[in-house]
């Protein structure tokens, strides 16, 4: 109950101050749309000529559901060896390891100013000094994918596979699959929210590592 109450509170202080956050626990609270944004089923994708922000961008209701792929083999190489190196320093345990990574590309991995990825986990997640980030992005890649935006800028190789999926046409199992990611708590929120809202990770077709990031 207390941890309910917190999450209202945390809610109450993001809509005061229109700020964007991102969680604090490993299966943490889904973060909402500004007051007065249209309903995510009503945002628009962006662009043609956007570059990728690893922003939340829901299908419209009339899109066909995109199919869930879990054959590595269906990767393109540069994408394959991009998962590896990313799966590879996540599970080194060391962020140093994950940021140096990063480094040749900056993937987006908070909505807020913040320049400094491993500065950034450690406050998210003091009480692992953020090594939970590391377990996150794991967890992630180890999941479905979806291949998004096809023949676009904006196409890209996407775990978990729940960003493009309606969450209330979840099958049982699926929902098994979610909840390694998310709480039952969290899916409730996401639920009124209208998407997937945890972590996630997008990487181009040429190797390129766009986001990690969660929120919106």
């Amino acid at each position: 109950m207390l941890l309910r109450i917190g999450f209202v509170l945390f809610v109450l202080t993001l809509i005061a101050s229109d700020g964007m956050l991102a969680p604090r626990t490993v299966r943490s609270e889904p973060l909402k749309s500004a007051p007065g944004a249209p309903p995510l089923d009503a945002q628009q994708a962006p662009a043609a000529d956007d570059k990728p922000a690893g922003r939340l961008i829901p299908l419209a209701p009339s899109a066909s559901v995109p199919e869930i792929i879990t054959d590595l083999s269906r990767l393109p190489a540069p994408v394959a060896r991009a998962r590896a190196r990313i799966l590879a320093a996540a599970r080194s345990g060391e962020l140093e390891q994950l940021a140096a990574l990063m480094n040749e590309a900056m993937p987006i991995f908070s909505f807020t100013d913040e320049k400094d990825p491993i500065a950034f986990w450690k406050a998210t997640y003091p009480d692992s000094d953020g090594v939970e980030a590391l377990s996150i992005l794991t967890m992630i890649l180890e999941t479905g994918f979806v291949r998004v935006d096809e023949g676009t800028p904006q196409e890209m190789y996407v775990w978990p596979y729940f960003v493009r999926m309606s969450l209330p046409a979840l099958t049982p199992q699926q929902k098994v699959e979610l909840f390694r990611i998310v709480t039952g708590a969290d899916y409730k929120d996401m639920l009124a929210f209208g998407v997937y809202a945890f972590y996630r990770v997008g990487i181009g077709p040429d190797g390129t590592w766009h986001f990690f990031v969660a929120g919106d």
